[in-house]
């Protein structure tokens, strides 16, 4: 159930923020981001060892970023699976997926922002889509923009949990004010009242509304959210916050990390990039 809120704010000095929250298996092997693919070394990115991809990738020098979601929908066929997980490499450095044939992928929702915008596309196994951002707060689900995606999740449980999530953090955050991030400084300052937001708010994990959760489905593995990444983009600025879930709401201030390096502001979050 990983989820994407964007807020564009054309006017703003920084247009655009990116909140994605990563949910999965927690048994499932990953990396923090750095620079994982000696191919394309100006990306960052997390890297899932399973497959070799990302679920969010940022090029520094082009300002924008791109995120995955995993979509409902017919499966590709088995014999010619790619993973999703190239996806988002592919989007940030060349601006895109439209010039990929999607048939060999599973379905998604790939959100792409940059400094004046962004979009999402989707692929729903039988006819791909893409639908630019409007001003404002969106959300993206599993289940598509807003929650509308022609195919969506079969369990009304799971779809249940996704729009009590959407319900209460789009609440929460058009209620505190918008972040005005700049390169310097921890997470705490940067993202100011929406840390403790993005932090999980003070729900339990296994609330319906949870950001941060975990739960047990009854298959024997735990389900949850694994990290949480804030990115901010503007004409001059890209700034990039990155933590593993759970995380501390208390942005509490100490030594800051940039650019790949090790360091923490206190709380949990890492400053990956800001340029």
């Amino acid at each position: 159930m990983c989820t994407a809120f964007v807020s564009i704010e054309p006017g703003a000095a920084v247009p655009v923020l990116l909140l994605s929250v990563r949910d999965e298996y927690l048994g499932r092997a990953w990396l923090p981001p750095d620079h994982h693919w000696p191919d394309r070394p100006e990306l960052l990115g997390g890297l899932d060892l399973a497959a070799g991809g990302t679920w969010l990738a940022v090029d520094p020098g082009r300002r924008t970023a791109a995120c995955l979601l995993n979509g409902f929908g017919p499966l590709a066929p088995a014999g010619s699976r790619l993973t999703r997980g190239q996806l988002p490499l592919t989007a940030v450095t060349q601006g895109g997926i439209g010039h990929l044939d999607l048939t060999p992928y599973d379905p998604f929702h790939l959100v792409l922002v940059r400094p004046d915008g962004a979009r999402v596309a989707s692929w729903d196994g039988g006819r791909p889509a893409e639908h630019e951002l409007p001003a404002g707060l969106s959300v993206v689900l599993n289940d598509g923009l807003e929650g509308l995606a022609a195919n969506r999740s079969a369990s009304e449980r799971i779809s249940a949990l996704m729009a009590a999530r959407a319900e209460h953090f789009r609440a929460r955050f058009t209620a505190a004010p918008r972040p005005k991030p700049t390169a310097a400084g921890p997470a705490a300052q940067a993202w100011g009242g929406w840390l403790p937001i993005v932090s999980g708010d003070g729900l339990a994990p296994d609330e319906d509304a949870a950001l941060i959760q975990r739960r047990d489905f009854g298959d024997g593995r735990i389900w949850g959210s694994s990290s949480i990444s804030l990115l901010a983009l503007g004409p001059d600025l890209l700034r990039y916050d990155f933590a593993a879930a759970p995380v501390a709401a208390d942005g509490a201030d100490g030594s800051d990390g940039a650019d790949g390096s090790n360091g923490s502001d206190g709380s949990g979050w890492r400053r990956i990039a800001t340029g």
